[in-house]
């Protein structure tokens, strides 16, 4: 049986942009409980609410699912990207598919380049940490003698790894180039290990 959340979550993917009194007539329940359920679900970042102009009198709020709250239904975006990926490698010369991967990653750190000026090293694994998790990676670092480990104990790619380990180059390269030196991967979830782990040197660093 499905849970009041998940019905609200429901009604919302059927029914974007809607009220209070409307998503409880779909789910059922009255209004003062529907309330409480989306004040957890914005908590959450399912959700989102915005101010609607509904004739005269006070604009009313509408309801509508986040990203995030999208991502809690099946979709087919792993087949497309599967599907995607096999054609270009098929159409593309090896070292230009590199090339893709690499611009990819290039250009989600430029978009972070401004906010790291400054930062010293461990400043920048945990601004690192932080941006991938916003990517669907989570990630933990510790430092080793003079060398810091940074363990990618889950990896939104895997799926799409298996099939197209290339795009692996991504991540590695964005860290890299947020640490501004090289990160090692020293072990793959690919190759069985149970996660990513990659080595830097600090003494490298020029920031």
């Amino acid at each position: 049986m499905k849970s009041t959340k998940d019905k609200i979550l429901q009604t919302l993917l059927r029914k974007p942009k809607i009220t209070i009194n409307e998503i409880a007539e779909g789910v059922g329940i009255n209004p003062i409980s529907v309330r409480h359920h989306l004040s957890n679900l914005e908590k959450e970042g399912l959700i989102s609410a915005e101010e609607e102009r509904h004739g005269v009198g006070r604009p009313r709020l509408a309801y509508s699912l986040t990203q995030d709250g999208m991502e809690k239904f099946p979709t087919k975006y792993l087949q497309l990207t599967t599907r995607l990926l096999s054609q270009m490698k098929e159409t593309l010369p090896a070292p230009a598919v590199a090339n893709l991967f690499s611009q990819i990653a290039e250009d989600m750190a430029s978009e972070y380049s401004d906010q790291i000026q400054g930062m010293d090293m461990e400043e920048r694994l945990e601004f690192v940490k932080e941006m991938l998790g916003k990517e669907g990676f989570t990630v933990e670092w510790e430092k080793k003698g003079d060398d810091y480990q940074i363990h990618e104990i889950s990896c939104p790619y895997h799926q799409i790894g298996i099939a197209h380990p290339e795009v692996c180059t991504v991540d590695q390269t964005l860290i890299s180039k947020m640490l501004a030196l090289p990160a090692n991967k020293i072990q793959c979830i690919l190759d069985g290990n149970t996660h990513c782990t990659y080595v830097v040197h600090p003494t490298a660093v020029k920031i």
